[in-house]
């Protein structure tokens, strides 16, 4: 689109008490930490690296799969070229560089991650970091903090602490706070007749973990939930209600995972309870098909519905945004490319919302109005604004992005085998 359909969508936007600047302005400050394990299919770096487990399946056998740190790093590159805007990346443990050594996860140290603290320190992007509790010897039971073994959760308490400490050290480098996100996959495929002793290891083991005092300016903590998952259909120790009210009481984040929960239940109606009693929240965002099978994010009406709360709330300030997909059938650059600018499409929909005048509706009572300019306000000329923060951020709008990524493949991933 030119720059006059920008200026037809401002003025169209202004007519309704809309500031298109304002809100472009907002999204470019507006930070998508991209998941690092849609570019490998979640299996990490580590020696033997193979399927994942622990719940997690990725299908489809599309060609070009990053196989070391270099190829992923650069396909991330390849990615964030696309995107406007300066964005973060979410490392797993399992994406340690161990140089050729015999490391196990409770031993790992920064050192072990300093090649992707240098390469986003070089790109000016933050790190975002998880404990792996998944894809290990240990965890084959599909047990981990809550395992009844004594040793056994001792080391996974252990790996936990020292991912703390090197999501502190990624934030200290970068000058810019870590979430560290902790989820586990425990849990009974058939019923299950103790539940309480499971879930108060589990509370144990966190404790354990979170003793250590870490300046929040560093690295943030925060706690996932799992409505079920392979192997974990009949219960899962780490549900959303243990973890809310672990969060609320020991003030840690709640991270909300758009695939955890029943595919009735809406996440955006979540975010202004759950922000009510913890300090922050971070947002795993993701679309589930009949279950938690982590689809590329679309611009659907869900996904708009979270960035819709966000804004209306005024909880931007207060929430960090991450993708958590896996797609493995079709070119996984383009997935990222796909899944980022749909978030951020939504966000910028919920920026240009006329919020205001819609507010006064509601206040007045007068539904029928408020109602009216939702249904209206989704056909203003998104489009045309979105097209130009591209322009703005040096980034083809439109599907100009797809010419890149296809010549990519043909030049850097067509060669992978």
């Amino acid at each position: 689109m030119s720059l006059s359909a920008y200026s037809l969508a401002l003025e169209a936007y202004a007519e309704h008490g809309v500031d298109t600047e304002a809100a472009l302005q907002v999204l470019a400050r507006t930070p998508i930490s991209l998941h690092c394990w849609q570019g490998d299919d979640v299996r990490g770096f580590e020696s033997g690296a193979g399927e994942p487990g622990g719940g997690l399946a990725v299908t489809g056998a599309y060609p070009g799969r990053a196989r070391t740190p270099e190829e992923l790093r650069a396909d991330l590159d390849q990615a964030l070229a696309l995107l406007p805007g300066r964005h973060r990346l979410n490392l797993h443990a399992s994406y340690a560089e161990l140089g050729g050594a015999k490391v196990d996860r409770d031993a790992y140290t920064p050192a072990h991650f300093q090649g992707w603290i240098d390469w986003a320190k070089a790109r000016g992007l933050g790190l975002d970091f998880n404990p792996t509790y998944f894809g290990h010897p240990l965890a084959q039971s599909g047990l981990t903090l809550t395992h009844p073994d004594d040793a056994v959760r001792q080391f996974w308490i252990a790996h936990g602490i020292a991912c703390r400490r090197i999501g502190a050290e990624m934030g200290r480098q970068l000058g810019s706070a870590a979430v560290t996100n902790v989820w586990i996959p425990d849990g009974s495929k058939d019923l299950t007749v103790d539940r309480r002793s499971p879930r108060e290891r589990l509370a144990h083991s966190l404790d354990a973990i979170f003793a250590e005092a870490i300046d929040p300016a560093l690295a943030i903590d925060a706690v996932e939930s799992k409505l079920f998952g392979l192997g974990s259909e009949a219960f899962v120790a780490g549900s959303h209600e243990f973890y809310l009210g672990y969060a609320i009481t020991r003030r840690k984040h709640v991270c909300l995972d758009a695939g955890h929960f029943h595919p009735t239940e809406s996440i955006a109606d979540k975010i202004s309870s759950v922000l009510q009693f913890v300090p922050g929240l971070l947002l795993h965002v993701s679309r589930g098909v009949r279950w938690d099978s982590d689809h590329v994010v679309l611009l659907d009406d869900p996904t708009r519905a979270i960035f819709e709360e966000l804004v209306r709330g005024d909880f931007l300030g207060r929430t960090r945004v991450g993708l958590d997909f896996f797609d493995a059938s079709i070119n996984r650059v383009a997935a990222w490319v796909i899944g980022a600018r749909a978030a951020l499409k939504a966000l910028l929909a919920a920026l240009l919302e006329p919020i205001a005048q819609l507010r006064d509706y509601e206040k007045a009572g007068d539904f029928t109005s408020r109602l009216a300019l939702l249904e209206e306000a989704r056909t203003l000329p998104l489009a045309a604004v979105w097209d130009e923060h591209c322009r703005r951020q040096n980034v083809p709008p439109g599907l100009g992005w797809l010419t890149e990524v296809q010549r990519y493949e043909r030049e850097t991933r067509a060669h992978r085998i």
